[in-house]
């Protein structure tokens, strides 16, 4: 990456692909030699960039890429991404055909998905599905008199290729309490044993995302699912601090924009929307050209920190839609267009999310869309 890449972008973003293969090495050896992993990249790759992180995951060989929509899976296959695609989210019945088109793989979980695809699959043509089993959770999945049903259905239909049997845990993220995750790994072992006793034997089966990777061994199956940990965050702080002597996960994103102007404020200056902020000391502020449109949360607003020449900045008053300041007092020789970072290394997502009251799977999937990125 040169600096003429960026030389006209006022944000941007920068994923490292050497922590990508590192994180995929990580839970390859998890997982063994014999199983395959998925790499979740639903939600626009978890703000990553759905295509940009994608071509990169599949240079290095995944086998499974999962999407929330058959939306995002046509996005991949137009971009020549070429291994399988689950669809792990609900497929309205009029995408139906876009799945058999597309050689997408959907996720039914409920009897009236299941009756739909069957109908709106079209003769000579094969749906290729994957069962979604509730084993306590209680979002998607089949109960087990449900899968009963499911089991008539899908034998009466030819059309419909049932491929494979999943589950997702409600609580693997804290190993302290093991007692739900495993009640609900026994309960999908009975749906398997279920269905293979229909005649169904060779389905790809998988419940374990990242956590059930890192913590319950028994839950690898035939395939991982796995999402926050290839991008190198934790699902937890209690995944991360039960596991970081065992593993260690390197993030991929750093989020990074300029400085677009300085100035010098006497003491007493109030800064802001609404004047939340008072200088104590007379100070040197630096204002940046991102805001909450971009993916900075406003509850940061005060709280927050910048990484400007290797020093953190505090942010100062209201975070508005395309700006925020902060505090540059004591950076020596900042000068305009210098760069800042706002997520990297010296300023994890962690701590952001922290201060913001929420987690860091929700503040990078609310990083804006359009911010480009770029792989290096």
């Amino acid at each position: 990456m040169k600096k003429a890449d960026t030389e006209n972008l006022r944000t941007w973003i920068e994923l490292d692909k050497a922590a990508l293969r590192h994180n995929l090495q990580i839970f390859r050896r998890l997982i063994g030699p014999n199983r395959q992993l998925m790499a979740v990249v639903k939600s626009n790759a978890y703000g990553h960039g759905l295509i940009d992180f994608s071509r990169a995951a599949a240079a290095l060989g995944v086998d499974w890429f999962g999407v929330d929509s058959i939306v995002e899976a046509e996005s991949l296959r137009r971009a020549k991404i070429k291994q399988p695609i689950l669809v792990l989210g609900y497929t309205l019945p009029a995408k139906i055909e876009t799945a058999t088109k597309e050689d997408v793989v959907l996720t039914i979980g409920d009897l009236i998905s299941l009756k739909s695809a069957a109908s709106k699959t079209k003769l000579g043509h094969k749906l290729k599905i994957h069962l979604k089993i509730d084993t306590g959770m209680h979002r998607q999945g089949f109960s087990f008199p449900e899968l009963s049903i499911a089991i008539k259905l899908i034998k009466k239909h030819p059309a419909i290729s049932l491929e494979g049997v999943y589950t997702h845990f409600a609580s693997a993220k804290n190993p302290a309490f093991p007692a739900a995750t495993n009640r609900q790994l026994s309960e999908f072992k009975q749906a398997i044993a279920q269905l293979e006793a229909a005649g169904f034997k060779n389905l790809t089966k998988h419940a374990a995302a990242t956590s059930g990777t890192i913590i319950f061994p028994d839950s690898h199956f035939d395939l991982a699912r796995i999402g926050i940990g290839l991008y190198g965050l934790w699902p937890s702080r209690e995944t991360e601090a039960a596991c970081r002597d065992k593993i260690k996960l390197k993030p991929v994103l750093s989020w990074k924009t300029i400085v677009s102007q300085i100035k010098t404020l006497p003491a007493g200056s109030q800064l802001g929307y609404d004047f939340t902020a008072t200088l104590t000391q007379s100070s040197q502020i630096a204002l940046m050209p991102v805001g909450y449109w971009h993916g900075l949360p406003r509850a940061l607003s005060g709280l927050g920190q910048v990484l400007i020449k290797g020093r953190k900045a505090k942010i100062l008053g209201r975070i508005s839609m395309d700006m925020v300041s902060v505090d540059v007092t004591g950076i020596k020789n900042l000068k305009v267009g210098d760069e800042a970072v706002l997520i990297g290394p010296g300023l994890p997502v962690e701590i952001l999310a922290d201060l913001s009251g929420t987690i860091n799977y929700e503040l990078v999937t609310r990083i804006n869309p359009l911010i480009k990125k770029f792989v290096v």
